[in-house]
Parts: structure tokens; sequence; C-alpha cells
């Protein structure tokens, strides 16, 4: 019998939160978790995705990626909260298995897996384009084939490769950031043209249509609608959640990657949309050509176009490594609830659920060939994808809240990471990603005069309703094997009065719970 086999039964007799831990290294490093949590903020939604928002919004793009910046904030803390109350692979699936119960654990993960499979297809599609700018005639398929056998083989190797990778992928995006702040500052401080237009931070309210434009093709709340988009932009910020389950000390590095993410935020994200917009009028930037692009080459320098188009490639390629690496954990984490197939326990000797990471491989290729076929469908698939991150953000909020809620009644001890401003901060989180919701509904409304065409009104208005359908008839069909592996316990691990079931967890049975506030009684 290999160690894949051994590693993957839970221990009998145990309601134990943590067995799905068994067989993971804690390999990942300092420096690893330092770049897994910045490049999981930089990705393509700024290289790429902020041209059409510029476009769109005017100036007041800024605020937009400001105020969504600091909702992002408020989830790593509470994402920190949670993972130094018990650091698991299992992340917001095992969460949600211990504050709400097994059936909030099987939707979350499939939402979760459903979000990077549509995520990773597209990922590789916009791979096989970019890779057509050196190489107008090389088939799409074949890049997309090449690209997935790296990522696949380097998240097949261990924990520490998929580290390693996105430690040099994050520090050439933050590369590439670092060198555009500082040409850009200077360009913008010195007052330099850029073409027949004069750099300065004056474009902030000169620029055509003010600093928020509500005149002509331009609404009003054009800023607040367009959060929606620019959430996506900071998708995958909750990879350190997922990776904090292999990491050689989780609770002195996710604290000090959580608190810097405020700070990146604001130096790559605002700092880099403030130059953007200090260098030319918002309207010269188009959807699809990187704005770095488009600045570059007004500049003289279409050597940096090449630059940029790497680092497109760079930043896809880290999002499709991040997308198998945690799809792998978060399907084993289903598999030993008996929520996801068999197979999907399956570990390597290295300690990588191989088998989790094969079938999210096998969906991205499919994946990919149906996007060659019927671009159309596939954007609908896409969008839906959204929920997904929607959805993941939400359940960080709601765990957090349970976490609190039952660490102040004394029930389980307080993490020694706590979120600031809680309850009211999660409260804020969640009413926003509600807002967003309805933001993609009314943007998705507003986007053609054909119905069917509607696509973010469609995905919200439809296809929630339909992946609630979908889950359900899935939840129906795998709880009979989830009542058997359990012994019927379904329900969340703690009630407010203690364990429900009757006798703590071996995951945190060992520590005391702490004692009751001042004023509380002392049975807590």
């Amino acid at each position: 019998m290999t160690q894949s086999d051994t590693a993957t039964q839970p221990p009998s007799g145990s309601n134990s939160l943590d067995a799905e831990q068994v067989g993971y290294k804690q390999s990942l490093g300092r420096r690893h978790v330092q770049m897994i949590a910045i490049g999981g903020a930089i990705g393509t939604g700024l290289f790429l995705g902020s041209a059409s928002r510029l476009n769109s919004t005017g100036p007041a793009l800024l605020l937009s990626y400001a105020f969504v910046g600091v909702i992002a904030y408020l989830l790593m803390r509470a994402l920190g909260e949670l993972v130094l109350h018990r650091a698991t692979s299992g992340a917001f699936v095992s969460y949600m298995r211990e504050f709400y119960g097994e059936r909030a654990a099987y939707i979350t993960g499939w939402m979760y897996w459903l979000n990077w499979a549509l995520t990773g297809i597209a990922e590789l599609s916009a791979v096989g384009l970019y890779m057509q700018h050196w190489f107008p005639n090389l088939p799409t398929w074949l890049t997309v084939l090449i690209a997935l056998a790296v990522v696949l083989v380097i998240n097949l190797m261990s924990a520490r490769a998929f580290g390693e990778f996105e430690f040099w992928a994050a520090l050439a995006k933050v590369g590439a950031i670092v060198v555009f702040l500082v040409v850009g500052l200077v360009v913008v401080i010195g007052r330099f043209h850029i073409g027949t237009h004069q750099a300065g931070f004056n474009n902030l309210w000169s620029n055509p249509g003010g600093f928020w434009p509500g005149s002509g093709d331009f609404h009003w709340y054009g800023p607040i609608l367009v959060m929606s988009g620019v959430v996506f932009a900071y998708a995958a910020i909750e990879m350190v959640g997922v990776a904090a389950g292999e990491m050689e000390d989780a609770k002195r590095e996710v604290p000090k990657a959580v608190n810097a993410v405020i700070f990146r935020i604001g130096v790559f994200y605002c700092g880099s949309i403030l130059l953007l917009v200090s260098m030319l009028p918002t309207s010269e930037y188009k959807s699809g050509i990187s704005p770095f692009v488009t600045v570059f080459g007004r500049m003289g320098m279409d050597w940096m176009a090449s630059v940029i188009q790497i680092i497109l490639i760079v930043a896809a390629m880290s999002s499709l490594n991040s997308g198998l690496y945690s799809t792998g954990r978060v399907l084993r984490s289903l598999g030993m609830a008996k929520q996801a197939p068999r197979f999907t326990l399956k570990m390597s000797a290295s300690g990588v659920p191989w088998a989790g990471i094969v079938m999210t491989s096998v969906v991205f290729v499919f994946g990919a060939v149906l996007n060659a076929l019927t671009p159309d469908a596939f954007e609908v698939a896409l969008e839906a994808a959204a929920i997904g991150v929607l959805f993941t953000w939400g359940t960080i909020f709601l765990c957090q809240l349970r976490l609190r809620r039952l660490s102040d009644l004394g029930v389980i001890p307080a993490s020694p990471f706590r979120m600031p401003g809680s309850p009211y901060t999660s409260y804020i989180g969640l009413a926003f990603l509600i807002l967003v919701l309805v933001g993609m509904a009314i943007s998705g409304w507003q986007s053609s005069p054909y119905f069917w065409h509607k696509v973010d009104f469609l995905v919200v208005v439809l296809g929630i309703p339909v992946l609630a359908v979908l889950l359900t008839i899935g939840w129906l069909i795998v709880r009979p094997k989830v009542v058997a592996n359990t012994g019927g316990r379904l329900k969340a691990v703690w009630s407010e009065d203690g364990p429900t079931y009757g006798s703590a967890p071996d995951a945190v049975a060992s520590t005391p719970p702490p004692a009751g506030r001042p004023g509380d009684d002392a049975e807590g």
C-alpha cells in the first residue's frame, strides 16, 4: 500500500477537523508566503482589465479601486483570524464545515472549484492569444497544451515547487509595476509630454468630463457600478488561506502577509491607476489593450509592449498555477467528507493531492476547446465564475462572524489575530458583496439592447437559481454517503453551548477555552 493510499483515511471514531491535513508537507517558507500574497493581488485585472474601466469611468476609477481595496483588506483580516484559529489546506471548505455544517461545506467547495475551473479555462485561452503577438500562426490548441503541461508538472512536483513558481512570477509582476511607477512618477512630476499631451496630476480634474464624469456617454453612478468589476481584479488574494496548511510557520507568516495587503493594494493598484490617469486622458485607453502598453507606446518605447506581453503571460500562468494548486486541495477536502469522487483523496509521496489536480486539468482542456468552438456560450460561463468569487468571499466573512461569536462566548479559544471592528466590519463586507451582485445585474442590463446579450444580468437573475438547483441535486446525491461517513453528524461542529455532538474535536480539544470576558458568566 502506497503512502497516497494510507494518507487519505481519516482517523476512525474521530471527527477531527484536521484529518484532511494528513499527508501534507509544511514546505512553504517566508519568501514563498510573501510572494503568494503579493502575486494574488496583481494579475490581468490590473495589467489588462483596467483599460476598459478607465475608458468607461474616468479618473474616479481611482476611488473605485481604493474602496474595493479596503474591502479586500477586511476580507484578508477576516481570513487571517480564521487561519490563526486553525491552519488547514481545506481552507474555506473546512471552516464552513466547522461553523455551518456539511451541506455548507459541500456548496462552498464546489462553488470555489467552479470559480477556478472557469477562470483557468479563460486564462489558458488568454495565453494562446498572447502568444500570437509573436507567433500569429501558432495554433491556439498547441499553446494551451504546452501552458497546461508546464503548470501541471510544477503542481505535481510539490507544494514547494508551486511556491517557487509563484515567487518568481510575483517577482516579475512586481518588477514590471515598480518600473512603471518609477517612470510614471518622473514623467508626471516633471510634466513631460507624452505625444501631444502633457502629463501632470492636474489631469485628474482636467480630464474630459472632469474627475467624476457624468454627462454624455458617462453616468454619475459609473464609478460605483464599476466596483462590481473591480472586485474580480482582486480575486485570488484569498490564496493565502489555502496555502496556510502547507506553510512552515503559518502563525508567524500569515499576519505579516495580511497586514501588508493594504499597502500593496495602495501602491500597486491605486498608485498605478493614479499615474495612468495623470499621464494620458482616460479616453486614450482601449479595451483589450493593456494601458501600460498604451502609455509606453505613446512615449516611443514600443519594446515595452513585448515586455508587458510577457508579463501578461506570466500573470495568466500564475493564475493557472494557483487554480490547480487550490482546487486539488479543496477537492481533497470534499473527498474526505464523501462530497467528491473517492479518487480525489489520492496523494503522492511528496504530499501533493495529484488526483484532484489532474481532474481540474482535464476540465481545463475540454473548456479551452469549448471556448475555441463557441466563445459566445463560454462568455456566460466565465461570468458565472464571478459568482464563485463573491460566494467565497462571503463565506470568509460569515465564518469569521461565527468564530468571533463562539470565541466571545468562551466556547472555543480566541484567535490570536483578530479582525478589527468585528462584527461590523464583516457586516460591511457582506453588504458590499450583495451590492456587487446588484451592480452586476444593473450593468449587465445596460450592456446591450438585446436581452440574451445582457450577460451579467442573465448570470445573476438566471444563473444563480440554476446553480442553486444543481447544487441541491448534487447534495441529495452525496448526502447518504456523507451521513454514513459522519454517523449522521451533518450540523456544525460547534453550537453556542459547546460541541454540537457532545465532545470537542481532536483538532482543538487539547486547548482549553479562554476565560469569559469581564461580566460574562463562568459557564460562557
